[in-house]
């Protein structure tokens, strides 16, 4: 099946699980705010590593948060961290690239695999590029014989991701419908030799982005379909089947289901906020209202472990101003020390990777 060719219409129950989900995910997306960045990264984070865990590439949130700040001091990190964290690069990448460019092509996929792979041991063979050979997933190693699912042949990638890209460009359907086909076309045509999984829940993002139903937050889609990862690879063949009514129904029931989750963790995160200001607010310290200890809680939620250099580059202030910052609220208690050297420091914020546990695993605040 072609994108190109698809012709569809919607039963009445379909539509208005559409048009809920629609709905959900701009009211999610209406008070966003660029002082409210860290909660969009916030977002992120939480959807790369639920789109990861589908794959098999999981972490803990806690191990997550301190391995990113490892990589920012320069300090070693585990492979599978190291995974995650490139999927939350290539998830951001194909953020700014839905905004970035007028038409969404072939090459803009193609990079945001590379990113996605390229600390991978095979980087230098897939990242990027194409597959040239026959795929398939489940059976054996050696053959399709058994598999549950074998793509297209390799001679017909080029033209379906053509196909596809114009289907990503088109906006003649509706959004959400719009993401439904495009991720599912994609898992499909299952372009890349590894990694597309994630790269195909990316262009859920995309999509929505380019439509204006999601500027600034992602629906955290990823984790609706982690919890339930049996449905959702049975959904996709009854797409493959013919049955993309079924399959529309069942990916926007998610995203809805997602951008519920969602809204309730930013008001949930907005109200540690104003604990972690009231805090600091009633302490010794009693910073001054321009001091650097309230940007370095503004940025919290972007990066709930955070080093001096990461804090000092979110805040703009000067190391010794963001070293008093940090020793304020880990005398308050809002910034709890990752260990006791004081080589490559590192503080977690109170309370933030207890809840961002919870919606990782997909339950309410």
């Amino acid at each position: 099946m072609r994108l190109g060719q698809l012709s569809l219409s919607l039963e009445a129950g379909v539509a208005g699980v559409v048009s809920e989900a629609d709905a959900a995910i701009r009211a999610l997306n209406s008070g966003a705010h660029p002082a409210l960045a860290p909660l969009a990264r916030l977002l992120l984070r939480t959807e790369s590593m639920a789109s990861s865990k589908i794959e098999g590439i999981a972490t803990g949130v806690r191990a997550l948060a301190r391995a990113e700040a490892r990589v920012e001091t320069g300090g070693k990190v585990g492979a599978t961290a190291l995974e995650v964290l490139a999927n939350m690069d290539a998830m951001q990448l194909a953020l700014d690239q839905a905004s970035a460019v007028g038409r969404f092509g072939v090459g803009e996929i193609t990079t945001i695999h590379r990113r996605l792979m390229e600390r991978t041991a095979n980087a230098e063979r897939i990242a990027g590029q194409i597959r040239t050979s026959q795929n398939w997933i489940g059976g054996n190693d050696y053959n399709p014989c058994g598999a549950d699912f074998v793509p297209p042949p390799p001679e017909e990638v080029a033209s379906l991701l053509d196909d596809l890209c114009s289907a990503i460009n088109d906006e003649r359907l509706p959004p959400m419908v719009q993401a439904a086909v495009v991720h599912a076309q994609f898992e499909t045509i299952h372009p890349f030799a590894d990694g597309n999984g994630r790269a195909g829940r990316a262009l859920i993002h995309v999509v929505l982005k380019r439509r204006q139903v999601a500027p600034a937050y992602v629906p955290p889609v990823s984790v609706v379909l982690a919890a339930e990862r049996d449905r959702y690879i049975e959904g996709l063949t009854r797409f493959r089947g013919d049955r993309v009514g079924d399959w529309i129904e069942q990916f926007a029931a998610a995203a809805l289901r997602g951008a519920k989750l969602a809204a309730a963790y930013l008001e949930a995160v907005r109200r540690l906020i104003d604990a972690w200001r009231a805090t600091l607010t009633a302490s010794s310290a009693r910073p001054r209202s321009d001091a650097a200890a309230w940007l370095v809680i503004d940025a919290l939620p972007a990066y709930p472990v955070i080093t001096a250099p990461v804090a000092a580059a979110a805040t703009g202030r000067s190391k010794p101003q963001v070293y008093e910052a940090l020793e304020q609220l880990q005398a308050c208690g809002v910034l709890v020390p990752v260990s006791a050297s004081r080589r490559n420091r590192s503080w977690e914020a109170a309370g933030l990777l207890d809840l961002l546990e919870r919606l990782e695993a997909g339950h309410l605040p």
